[in-house]
């Protein structure tokens, strides 16, 4: 009876793992109830992406920048990507992720934490919306980001609405208890998208020229998404291949292809650009990133729509205002 019982639970815990609980993924950074220490005068950014990828695609760059300039930078993974492949799925998969997203984060210089929720299934309610104000207060942020809540990705949108329902409530010190409330509000901002319903305002634009490399390295290591393509990676044959060449050529054609996304953002981004930087240097800038300001939390615009000169410099410490 003993050996079918212990039988019994090895069948159980394989389950578990295969099923995507893989329990690592559940790794976090911001333990329940603490504060983490603060640098003093140096701004605490922590951004959420849907996927294991989607933050560094979006901020890489600008986290580099802001780790240069002595800022911590927190990376939220708000599903564990277990189904974002076309081959693998389930535990191994969230595995092999966030072993990719660790080795990403750490040429990009973040805290980088994966919650345990499958790929696809993040859903809008209370319990996730107390995960949200919890990592936010426990970061101590002073800037959060997000995808904006008009995407094409449930699990994109789903993490811009729960942005958007912690800005008020990471403040309020009865929901959550168990976390310090900030005596302050964050700023929030959405990173950038294409979707044009409504369109993308630039309202800060950030110059990846010296860091675009390190960015492009950084997305490489995640090799299940850039170099085999991902949930529909297998419409191209040459995904499923172990030939160390066309592997390169996979390499090589992605990285160019999102450094041209970057130079494309440059473009869209270029009147911000030319105005934080100046017009020579603006005028210039090859690869960017770019973030709307969300009307929820703190800015001292009386319009909620824009952001003044002296919350860029603290937010964006690298960016020298002419």
């Amino acid at each position: 009876m003993r050996r079918l019982m212990k039988h019994f639970l090895t069948v159980l815990c394989l389950l578990s793992f295969l099923h995507g609980g893989f329990l690592a993924a559940q790794s976090n950074p911001f333990q329940a109830g603490s504060i983490l220490d603060r640098k003093d005068g140096k701004p605490r950014i922590i951004c959420f992406g849907a996927h294991p990828d989607d933050a560094e695609i979006r901020a890489g760059g600008s986290a580099m920048l802001w780790g240069a300039a002595g800022c911590d930078v927190a990376f939220v993974s708000t599903t564990n990507g277990d189904i974002g492949h076309w081959r693998e799925a389930g535990g191994p998969l969230a595995k092999r992720r966030y072993d990719e997203v660790q080795k990403a984060a750490e040429i990009l210089g973040t805290q980088t934490s994966v919650w345990d929720i499958h790929d696809g299934e993040l859903e809008v309610n209370l319990e996730n919306r107390r995960r949200f104000i919890r990592a936010i207060r426990q970061w101590q942020a002073d800037l959060v980001i997000a995808h904006r809540p008009n995407d094409y990705h449930p699990d994109h949108r789903y993490t811009g609405i729960l942005m958007q329902d912690s800005a008020f409530m990471v403040g309020v010190p009865h929901l959550c208890p168990d976390v310090e409330p900030l005596k302050k509000s964050p700023v929030f901002m959405y990173s950038y998208d294409a979707f044009q319903n409504p369109p993308f305002r630039v309202d800060v634009a950030v110059a990846l020229d010296d860091v675009i490399e390190k960015k492009l390295d950084a997305l490489m290591v995640m090799e299940s998404q850039f170099l085999e393509g991902g949930a529909l990676g297998g419409l191209d044959p040459r995904t499923a291949s172990n030939d160390p060449k066309v592997r390169e050529e996979l390499r090589a054609a992605a990285r160019e292809r999102y450094r041209k996304r970057f130079a494309g953002i440059a473009d869209v981004a270029r009147t911000k650009l030319i105005e934080l930087y100046g017009q020579e240097a603006g005028s210039k800038v090859k690869y960017a990133e770019a973030f709307e300001l969300c009307e929820y939390g703190r800015s001292s615009s009386m319009d909620k729509q824009t952001l003044s000169a002296e919350e860029i410099r603290f937010l964006f410490p690298f960016i020298r205002l002419p």
